[in-house]
């Protein structure tokens, strides 16, 4: 191990004197590590990323560029999944992230697997990213958001505070979950759900209009949803209904793709 005074000493990293950093650890330029954290592991952390106090990073992860680590967060120990049988196991976090307060995130569950978190997102207090999820770029997880394993969640996408998401569940891009949900089917893009269980109601207009979504691709998104949430099609027929849209925008194409691909069925 190598004490606060000895980092100090490398480049631009800056290192309280009570922090603890594995001498396998590569910390980039400009990285801070606070007091009483713990960098333990092969972990690789870029450039001007800050880690607050009290913060354990361990295993096999790899963070990004500018990221915040505040107080009390654990990243990358080892998975909570009853199947893990050792082996190699990782964690991927990408730039500009911003993890809360006592934020969780495991690695991966079998050998080679990982969890991956891209660019640009929020993670507030309390949050857990199980084993094996993929979040992508510009997301936002509110207060005690918890995923299952495996779960996907899509650009743009806002998880309400104290939501559970089950196993295996995709949360589609621009998707909004109210706060307290339960989530135990795929959330199509572009769609608002609440409820115990979660339910579809309606588009998230605030989110598309933010993301600068014409008015007319907006109107086929509604002449889509009805077609999914209003009718007593099936998914199945609404899709081939869906299908004979014209123009057909990229919001449908990626509104066709979910729903085609979509495991779990959605919730409606």
């Amino acid at each position: 191990m190598r004490s606060g005074s000895e980092i100090r000493s490398r480049g631009t990293v800056t290192l309280h004197p009570t922090a603890i950093v594995s001498a396998d650890a590569e910390l980039g330029e400009g990285v801070e590590i606070g007091p009483y954290s713990m960098v333990a592991g092969t972990v690789k952390i870029g450039p001007k990323t800050r880690v607050g106090a009290r913060v354990q990073i361990e295993g096999h992860t790899t963070i990004g560029a500018e990221n915040e680590i505040f107080t009390g967060a654990i990243v990358g120990s080892r998975t909570q999944d009853k199947k893990f049988e050792g082996g190699i196991s990782f964690l991927k976090i990408g730039d500009r992230n911003i993890i809360r307060e006592y934020v969780t995130i495991n690695p991966g569950t079998k050998d080679g697997s990982e969890t991956v978190i891209g660019d640009d997102n929020l993670l507030m207090a309390y949050v857990h990213v199980a084993h094996d999820c993929v979040i992508r770029n510009h997301t936002v997880l509110a207060n005690a958001a918890t995923l299952g394993g495996h779960v996907g969640v899509d650009d743009n996408a806002i998880i309400g505070g104290l939501s559970g998401i089950h196993q295996f569940v995709r949360i589609g891009k621009l998707a909004l979950i109210g706060g307290c949900s339960k989530v135990v089917q795929d959330v199509p893009p572009f769609t608002l759900v609440d409820g115990h269980p979660a339910r579809a109601y309606g588009l998230n207009t605030v989110g598309l209009e933010r993301k600068g979504i014409s008015d007319e691709d907006q109107a086929m998104l509604k002449k889509a949803f009805k077609s999914i949430f209003k009718s007593k099609l099936t998914l199945k027929n609404a899709i081939l209904k869906i299908e004979g849209f014209t123009p057909t925008p990229p919001v449908l194409v990626d509104l066709l793709e979910f729903l085609r691909t979509s495991q779990r069925g959605i919730c409606r």
